[in-house]
């Protein structure tokens, strides 16, 4: 039972994941930061009649729960775009490519064992072929022994 929970845990997939996990955790942070301070600031900009907070409107003025705030949403938008690019081309590309040089160097071991396995299937095609042009011709008469 510990050793199938040994193999799982230490899957590749199993620690990838846990790895993007923190990864996308810490660099959250950074991303907040950036929009919050940078980011938010020239979404602000856009508003200019009073009743428009940057992006945001009131349906009812002095009513906070009718705030609509399209800001919010494009931030949060960005966050995620640029968390996504980040893992993508931080971990998953990286990832990717190492995987890809892994198969091309198992690949000549399994083009190898491809033809061994080609070769094989051939042989034995040969052989039931011959063996059944001597059943044909009248059995082993013409079989050196």
């Amino acid at each position: 039972m510990l050793k199938g929970f040994k193999d799982f845990i230490l899957r590749g997939n199993v620690i990838e994941l846990a790895v993007a996990v923190v990864i996308g955790s810490a660099f959250t942070a950074i991303v907040t930061a950036f929009t919050d301070n940078i980011i938010n600031p020239l979404i602000a900009a856009l508003g200019t009649s009073p009743e428009v907070d940057g992006l945001a409107i009131e349906l009812r003025a002095g009513d906070a729960a009718t705030r609509v705030d399209f800001g919010a949403v494009i931030t949060s938008g960005l966050n995620f775009l640029i968390i996504a690019a980040v893992v993508y081309f931080i971990l998953v590309a990286p990832m990717n490519k190492l995987n890809e040089m892994q198969a091309r160097r198992h690949g000549v071991e399994e083009d190898e064992e491809e033809k061994v396995s080609i070769e094989a299937g051939l042989l034995s095609e040969i052989r039931d072929l011959l063996k059944d042009q001597e059943s044909q011709t009248g059995g082993g008469a013409h079989r050196a022994e």
